[in-house]
């Protein structure tokens, strides 16, 4: 395959993973406006900026490498994430529990995505000498540990979100 074709593949994987960057920040964001009252509050404060720093990082990254980001794939995504608000998870008037389980679940899952979009570069980057291999180690150690975040988040949401069926099977079981 020859290096334009190349060089536009590796554009278009950019700003995918750009675009969903867009929406992994709206959300953390989000998240972490919801949760401003809480004790965790300062930590989801946390992981909304370092969320928001890496798609910096891949803002970086593009202009690095002389290839161009294309906004409208971010705003479709934006958007995407706006209307995600829109679902019904048990709570019409106030915030369901269940509300945390779904978010947090897809903030690991766009969390997985952009560490292997680092690996990935990581990968490519002997061919592309643009690519400072240090600050992709960084940034994929920083994915891990916004993953090791989430998983314990997702776990309290999750024990939150359900403690009351394994209440009533003891109950229902006595």
């Amino acid at each position: 395959m020859g290096e334009s074709r190349s060089r536009t593949f590796l554009g278009i994987y950019l700003n995918d993973h750009l675009a969903a960057a867009a929406g992994g920040v709206g959300l953390a964001r989000r998240f972490a406006q919801s949760h401003r009252d809480s004790e965790d509050a300062e930590r989801f404060r946390r992981l909304a900026d370092d969320i928001a720093a890496d798609r910096g990082a891949l803002l970086a990254i593009l202009k690095s490498l002389g290839l161009p980001a294309r906004r409208y794939k971010s705003l479709a995504v934006w958007t995407a994430e706006k209307a995600g608000r829109l679902k019904l998870n048990g709570g019409l008037l106030r915030r369901s529990p269940l509300s945390d389980v779904v978010e947090l679940e897809a903030l690991v899952l766009a969390v997985q995505g952009k560490s292997a979009g680092w690996q990935t570069l990581l990968t490519i980057a002997d061919q592309e000498p643009r690519l400072d291999t240090e600050r992709l180690r960084t940034l994929q150690a920083r994915a891990n540990a916004q993953l090791a975040v989430l998983e314990q988040l997702r776990t309290a949401a999750v024990k939150d979100a359900f403690r009351e069926v394994g209440a009533a099977e003891t109950a229902a079981g006595s």
